[in-house]
């Protein structure tokens, strides 16, 4: 419970317990096996930022936190806990909290998108978790886009950039280093697996503007953005990707700040053991860096697991908030979990941390927090909290698509946008070069026609002066042969007048 004087008030025991706001961004955990009491302990805190004015960012995991939006309901046991706690006295009532609620699949929030270029390839070939060689291609692919400015957005874009590799691969091979057709043909399949998994929903546009995260209601409260999860739960690379996605975007985009009076956001990541599952070494070295960086830029991250054991030792080592409820064990690896756990805490002198972390019950926790002077507190067993002040449980989903849609950002996020990206342009070039193809072939085919014309009007030529030299031999010969015989006509004819005029003039004289 924000208490109004820069803490938030988290547990008592003899002494009230609280965390600093102005220490809140050196991170934190939240530890215990289920059933312990996790999830309230998550909401409290939620509801204490938001009162402080500071906007929240929750992964619903079990899809119980949209209660938040609605006020809580009195009992008689949450009656006991307030006055046990004191909690009347410091004017506890029960009320609604500012939420907006995404959802990667659009269907019970706004659409949460993000574009094949802001994802990377880090983050990208750990959704599809690729090999070394597919990697190398893929980081090449994304090279690719980069220098001839394809701008991928959606997966369709990055199918046509690999098949642009994979159809120029010899060509590229000589300028960005070699490409087999084989991890090309793997990185195609790979994409169509992710989408029958549903991440086409995840990749395009509007993609998602983290400055939205960063809302105030009209009396100051930070806005609690609520990510439904119980659907991308059930894709574990997805959802770890996703959430580091998310983290990296919001420290690129937030100026460096150091330490303010309190955060200026705080991020609450369930089941944390997820983001670090299979870990690739290069992407661990990512996550621990923007961890260990963000908090500069005036954001917490309080991770949300059973035992601080799911977590590096990297990047248990920068969690200065730590609350930890029951843990349960009955075997050596359990028992020696438990002593790990136990030994992440400064030690109190009153008790042995590795017991009480085994004897505490639903509502007790053991908590330690970064101080005014930056130091950890020792260890405190506590009573935990209060009721949360907001709904117990899941608001009907009518509501919240009710909610979603009078909500001032739907108009932004919630029809999907498909400009023109790296499917588009290479679609077109390959229209382009299709065609000069075809008028190359059509130049071809036209030569050999006209080839083809021009040697048959020769060849019809050559038959035609060859008929009339025929004709013109004929016409010689005939002529000839006329002129022959009329020589012997004529000769013939001389002849007989000759000898008839000398006969007649003999006969004459």
């Amino acid at each position: 419970m924000y208490t109004g004087d820069g803490k938030i008030w988290i547990s008592k025991n003899e002494n009230e317990q609280y965390l600093e706001l102005s220490r809140a961004n050196r991170h934190g955990l939240i530890a215990g096996a289920t059933g312990t009491g996790k999830t309230t302990t998550l909401r409290v805190l939620a509801e204490s930022f938001s009162d402080a004015g500071v906007p929240v960012f929750a992964a619903d995991i079990k899809g119980d936190l949209t209660g938040l939006a609605e006020p809580g309901t009195d009992s008689e046991g949450n009656r006991k806990n307030i006055e046990k706690l004191g909690m009347d006295k410091k004017g506890f009532t029960y009320k609604s909290f500012p939420c907006t609620f995404w959802d990667v699949f659009g269907e019970k929030g706004h659409p949460v998108r993000a574009t094949i270029s802001d994802m990377g390839p880090i983050l990208l070939s750990n959704i599809m978790g690729l090999t070394d060689a597919q990697d190398g291609v893929l980081n090449i692919a994304f090279r690719i886009a980069d220098d001839n400015g394809l701008l991928l957005i959606d997966i369709k874009d990055l199918r046509a950039v690999l098949q642009y590799v994979a159809d120029n691969a010899d060509e590229i091979t000589l300028t960005y280093g070699n490409v087999s057709k084989q991890s090309v043909g793997a990185l195609i399949r790979s994409l169509l697996t992710l989408e029958n998994e549903g991440a086409d929903h995840f990749f395009g546009e509007p993609a998602l503007d983290l400055n939205d995260w960063l809302k105030f209601d009209t009396d100051g409260r930070g806005y609690i953005n609520i990510l439904e999860c119980e659907k991308l739960f059930q894709k574990p690379r997805l959802y770890s990707t996703f959430m580091l996605w998310m983290l990296s975007e919001l420290y690129e985009l937030l100026p460096e700040v150091g330490d303010l009076d309190k955060p200026k956001m705080v991020f609450f990541f369930d089941e944390a053991h997820l983001l670090f599952d299979n870990c690739p070494s290069a992407l661990l070295e990512k996550i621990n860096q923007v961890v260990r960086l963000i908090r500069s830029k005036g954001v917490g991250v309080y991770f949300v697991t059973q035992t601080p054991n799911d977590l590096p030792d990297s990047v248990l080592g920068q969690l200065g908030n730590r609350i930890q409820h029951g843990l349960r064990a009955y075997t050596p690896a359990e028992i020696k979990k438990v002593n790990a756990a136990a030994d992440t805490f400064r030690s109190n002198p009153n008790f042995k941390t590795s017991e009480v972390i085994l004897e505490l019950g639903i509502g007790e926790t053991l908590v330690s927090f970064i101080d005014a002077k930056g130091v950890p507190s020792v260890v405190e067993r506590t009573h935990i909290l209060y009721p949360p002040q907001s709904k117990d449980g899941a608001l009907p989903a009518s509501m919240i698509l009710q909610l979603t849609a009078f909500d001032s950002l739907a108009e932004k996020y919630d029809t999907p946008l498909d400009r023109e990206s790296a499917f588009e342009l290479l679609a077109e070039e390959a229209e382009k070069k299709r065609k000069e193809k075809e008028e190359e072939e059509a130049n071809k085919q036209a030569a050999k026609e006209a080839e083809k014309q021009a040697k048959e009007e020769e060849k019809q030529r050559l038959a035609e002066e060859k008929a009339r030299q025929k004709e013109e031999e004929r016409e010689r010969r005939q002529r000839q042969t006329t002129l022959n015989s009329l020589k012997r006509t004529v000769f013939n004819t001389v002849g007989r007048e000759l000898t008839r005029s000398i006969l007649g003039i003999l006969k004459k004289r």
